[in-house]
């Protein structure tokens, strides 16, 4: 099994000029630990679900990724996941294939069709981000439709074709992509969410990963191998072999008592089917939790 590592928390107690060397500082350890990836949120406000406030800091995801590119040697690096309506899809997939470039091929393309709901506007004290900063956030049937001419926009472009694409709400005249993506055909295509009918339905048409949902102690191992099944009968109908698309999970780790207890946790994943676990603390990383997810390699490693 793959094993991953999640940079969602940035609420250490430092200035703001120390978060670039406490990041670095993680980058640098997971990238020569032998970590496979390292992954940011696509977030401008902090998330409710990491139980930090909303205020807490949030680095934007593809400066970030910038940044760790550049720190980092080995390390595949991503978005967990990009929210489709947050940039237009011409601009983030030339920003993705120049993270690509400039890291000689690391990167993952994350990307979903943003919350699985549609938010309700709160006015000035909102806890969303789009609500927030005031960006475009069309209901989620609209986000779908969004989705799918995306994952075709970068298909095309990392193919080289610069034709016009016309779609129901994209339409870019001539999609050049130059220079195109070191990672060939293209890197790996991500997509976020366990949605049976239209998520699924897409990781098997257009993705090479997708990322389920995994919660321990809660009937984890049904709801997984259900998904499995699901990704698998949309491969069927498609006829394309499940085996080609990357199984991964983003999982909560909890050290306290001890390894062993995570370790059996990620090899019960990996029985099920999941290729690739990417793993994050309850709250920031720090020395001992990174030093612990360091040992869990050691015993699960790839």
């Amino acid at each position: 099994m793959k094993i991953g590592i999640g940079l969602t928390n940035f609420s250490w107690p430092i200035p703001a000029d120390q978060l670039g060397p406490t990041i670095e500082d993680i980058a640098r350890t997971a990238d020569t630990a032998g970590f496979h990836s390292l992954w940011v949120m696509d977030h401008f406000f902090q998330i409710r679900i990491s139980g930090a406030p909303t205020e807490s800091p949030m680095p934007e995801a593809y400066s970030t990724l910038g940044f760790l590119a550049g720190i980092t040697n080995r390390i595949m690096l991503g978005a967990l996941v990009g929210s489709v309506s947050y940039r237009h899809p011409g601009v983030l997939i030339k920003t993705v294939t120049t993270l690509d470039v400039l890291s000689g091929g690391r990167m993952y393309f994350g990307i979903g069709a943003g919350a699985p709901f549609d938010p309700p506007q709160m006015g000035p004290e909102t806890t969303f981000e789009a609500e927030g900063l005031g960006i475009p956030f069309p209901r989620l049937a609209e986000r779908f439709q969004l989705l799918e001419e995306t994952l075709q926009i970068a298909h095309q472009m990392w193919s080289g074709d610069e034709t016009p694409f016309h779609g129901k709400h994209y339409n870019l005249s001539r999609p050049l992509n130059s220079p195109n993506s070191v990672r060939r055909p293209h890197p790996p295509i991500l997509i976020g969410g366990s949605g049976e009918k239209k998520t699924l339905r897409l990781v098997a048409r257009y993705a090479d990963a997708c990322n389920l949902f995994d919660l321990p102690g809660s009937g984890f191992a049904d709801n997984l191998t259900h998904k499995l099944e699901v990704l698998r009968g949309h491969c069927e109908d498609l006829g394309r072999d499940p085996a080609e698309i990357e199984k991964t999970v983003v999982t909560t780790v909890d050290f306290s008592n001890g390894i062993e207890p995570v370790a059996d946790h990620l090899r019960a994943l990996a029985e099920l089917g999941i290729d690739h676990a990417l793993v994050t603390p309850p709250g920031a990383w720090d020395k001992a939790s990174l030093a612990d997810a360091t040992e869990l390699l050691t015993k699960i490693g790839e």
